[in-house]
């Protein structure tokens, strides 16, 4: 069963609600993105530092399914913020993915790393970041839409106010912001500020701490076992991780989910149905501002500044 819901995008491109996301795993990837495909997916979510852009690309080339039915959306790493270096990044990409254009190119994140292949440049064990304006970037991203490339561009990781400066500075309005929301982050005022400038949110971890990478809030159990959405679950003979991405989609968002068994790209692809307001209004009171996703340290760079769960530790 193919996800049915789809969203607009700024740009008139129309983006699948449920994508499959790529992160980790590498070496599982090319199967991964063939059973995806398989199941009914069709918005593919990689990034360049995650490097399973090969991977994917060979399992698009084998499912044999037209590209216009595709939506792949891949990210520019922060090693090649220099205006001069995206375009090739861009292409380099593309080539790996075995595509003639993406449908939409993030900037990953608003930090720029020292320039050069080094994807993580470090000295003294620490992140060498450089001065390069992630303004100056995205105006490089810009100029990449008159090459073809990609459809759409875009960000991720972003505070309000440097969207709010990216908006003033640049022409060209995000047709997507890719960013950590979920149940227990709902981030509304955040998300609400994005509908007004007609910016399209794509959620990634959906699942909030499902990912054995966030250990810092490894006592909380999981977001997907949380007793309201479970209990919703019951009432749709869904699952408490089927109700998180229901809850995403009905705010207007794609959700991002990934796994690799079989069984388990299928249920979500099933998260795609209606809640009601009640429920809703439900899944509205645990929102606990738990933020999972923050490479602050670790990157050198202050993220998420002036948004919730910034402190959550």
């Amino acid at each position: 069963m193919a996800s049915i819901t789809k969203f607009k995008l700024n740009t008139g491109q129309t983006i699948p609600a449920i994508g499959f996301g790529t992160w980790q795993d590498k070496d599982a990837q090319e199967e991964a993105v063939t059973e995806a495909l398989k199941c009914g997916y069709r918005h593919i979510d990689t990034a360049r530092i995650y490097g399973t852009e090969p991977a994917v690309g060979k399992a698009i080339k084998r499912s044999g399914i037209p590209r216009d039915e595709l939506f792949i959306t891949t990210k520019l790493w922060n090693n090649k913020h220099h205006p001069e270096d995206v375009q090739k990044a861009l292409d380099d990409s593309c080539a790996d993915l075995g595509v003639e254009y993406v449908d939409l190119y993030l900037m990953h994140w608003p930090v720029a790393f020292q320039r050069g292949d080094s994807p993580f440049p470090k000295k003294n064990d620490k992140t060498q970041v450089e001065d390069i304006d992630y303004v100056d970037t995205y105006k490089a991203l810009e100029k990449t839409l008159k090459s073809g490339k990609t459809k759409a561009i875009g960000i991720s990781n972003f505070s309000k106010a440097e969207v709010e400066r990216l908006l003033k500075e640049t022409s060209v309005v995000p047709a997507a912001h890719q960013l950590e929301l979920h149940p227990w982050l709902q981030q509304t005022a955040f998300t609400d500020f994005h509908k007004k400038k007609g910016i399209h949110i794509t959620q990634y971890s959906p699942f909030g701490n499902q990912n054995a990478t966030y250990s810092s809030h490894g006592h909380m159990g999981k977001l997907m076992d949380d007793p309201v959405l479970v209990k919703i679950g019951k009432a749709h003979n869904k699952t408490g991780a089927q109700v998180a991405l229901a809850w995403g989609i009905a705010q207007g968002h794609s959700v991002i989910p990934k796994s690799k068994t079989p069984a388990r790209l299928k249920a979500n692809l099933e998260g795609d149905f209606k809640l009601s307001a009640e429920e809703l209004k439900e899944i509205s009171t645990i929102d606990h501002k738990l933020r999972f996703n923050d490479a602050s340290e670790s990157f050198g760079y202050d993220f998420f500044t002036d948004l919730e769960g910034k402190h959550s530790k």
